[in-house]
């Protein structure tokens, strides 16, 4: 760090960083393959709205596939995708550009899918990045649909609930779990087409992990919310059931601080402590605590990170920037600790969206408390952004030191939502294997037939095997 950034960078560069929990598919997406595609599917750009448009292209609209012969359209548009350029106003903040890109490119066909997992996965492979989980929005049209019509009743109790899951999947719910499970294993065959996965030119991007997180629109109505949570957790329930490598967990996404979001914050925890008793098995990670002072109203500050552990049973929280101003904040961080519920920590993303950095950013307190933590990208095509200099932004800004940069990486391998046990003994302390592994060389290339057989039952142990495998490489160089 003596020598600064960018040199802490080329250390950082091939450092092994585990894992990325935290990240939307769309927005980890840059905005130049964007625009390639839409060019490819004939779409048209409106320069005003400076979003996609169908065709026809008639003006003012002008073809995606012309864009790279206009470079001033072409680099507005890649703004306007992005936060590159942005600086903000006293009438349109980090926040408001951060989340009104999403629907400026919206409309791109499916077909892209397994090509922007690829993009993901590729950029991961290039800085020892050896697992990502891709938050994704399936499709829900037939569930909406049925929500529709049978609304729940107002200020529903935990038995409407019940009765009300029981009416959905009378009503065929389930028949939209195939669909939405073929979208992760297209995605996954169009990416290893992609790589060549399997062949002698098989690309470094095959070598990455990708697995799937659920997301649920949590700005809509109480009914579509309901029904949009039930068919997740239907479809990661048979993803687990079936052992497939999709699905594996759930999450509520959208703008915390939107009006519905925070009407209904606390329904939607209490959705999802039901939605939990029925399907135990489905791991959930909560976006919670993405709120800074002046966003909202103070209140709104005090009980969402509290709520998502509690009532909604969130085994990672995202975000977390508010828990100071949670009501009884140092009991909420003991508890967080006693419970081991992760915090996925988004430095760049944070200061985008809400103004939070440095000696504001809770990340240290988070430390101090011994509540675990990883580092995360969140949308790095958005921010324009990567792992790396997430981990060079850590390391700079709190001094960190080089084992717990290991120890960030470490925990995000511990807290995946891969199936098995954890190679650890003791939860979040990487001081000594479980017992099948003890006296082993971590990560050495011929553990004993015990330890073998423990690794081939556990996948997130095999994962974390891996990792110290690429620790005992990545520091013989050094």
């Amino acid at each position: 760090m003596q020598e600064g950034p960018l040199a802490l960078r080329g250390f950082l560069d091939q450092f092994p960083k585990g894992a990325d929990l935290h990240v939307h598919l769309s927005g980890a997406v840059y905005a130049e393959t964007f625009i390639r595609n839409a060019g490819e599917d004939g779409l048209c750009v409106d320069p005003a709205a400076l979003s996609f448009a169908k065709p026809p292209c008639t003006l003012p609209l002008v073809e995606a596939a012309k864009l790279p012969a206009n470079q001033k359209l072409y680099d507005r548009l890649v703004d306007a995708f992005s936060m590159r350029s942005f600086v903000p106003s006293a009438s349109y903040s980090g926040h408001d550009q951060f989340f009104a890109t999403f629907d400026r490119f919206g409309g791109l066909n499916k077909r892209h899918v397994g090509e922007w997992v690829d993009e993901v996965a590729s950029r991961a492979a290039a800085q020892n990045q050896q697992y990502v989980e891709l938050m994704m929005t399936p499709d829900f049209s037939h569930a909406a649909r049925i929500a529709a019509q049978n609304p729940l009743p107002a200020d529903p109790t935990r038995q409407d609930f019940e009765q009300h899951r029981q009416l959905l999947l009378d009503l065929g719910l389930r028949e939209e779990i195939f669909v939405d499970r073929a979208e992760v294993t297209d995605a996954e065959t169009l990416r290893r087409q992609h790589e060549h996965c399997g062949a002698p030119q098989a690309a470094a991007a095959c070598q990455v992990e990708v697995r799937y997180i659920y997301q649920v629109l949590r700005g809509f109505t109480p009914t579509q919310v309901f029904a949009q949570a039930l068919l997740g957790f239907e479809t990661v329930q048979r993803s687990i059931e079936v052992h497939e490598p999709g699905f594996v967990g759930i999450n509520f996404v959208m703008p915390e601080d939107g009006f519905v979001s925070m009407r209904d914050y606390t329904l939607q925890m209490k959705m999802l402590d039901y939605l939990h008793s029925v399907y135990p098995k489905v791991h959930i990670s909560l976006h919670a605590g993405e709120l800074a002072e002046g966003l909202v109203p103070p209140e709104g500050l005090r009980f969402h990170i509290r709520q998502a552990v509690e009532l909604g049973h969130a085994e990672r929280i995202g975000h977390g920037v508010d828990v100071m101003y949670e009501e009884d904040a140092a009991g909420l961080l003991k508890e967080m600790a006693r419970k081991h519920v992760m915090v996925e920590i988004n430095l760049s993303s944070n200061e985008a969206i809400l103004g939070v950095k440095g000696a504001e950013h809770p990340f240290p307190i988070y430390r101090a408390a011994h509540v675990p933590a990883a580092l995360s990208t969140d949308d790095e095509g958005v921010s324009r952004i990567e792992i790396t200099g997430e981990y060079v932004r850590a390391a700079m800004d709190y001094h960190l030191s080089y084992p717990a940069l290991k120890q960030l990486a470490r925990t995000g391998m511990e807290h995946n939502f891969l199936p098995g046990d954890s190679l650890w003994a003791t939860p979040d302390l990487f001081n000594a294997p479980v017992t099948a592994c003890k006296g082993q060389l971590l990560g050495g290339e011929k553990p004993g037939a015990g330890c073998r057989k423990f690794l081939d039952g556990s996948e997130k142990a095999a994962a974390q095997w891996e990792l110290e495998r690429r620790f005992r490489a990545f520091e013989a160089k050094w």
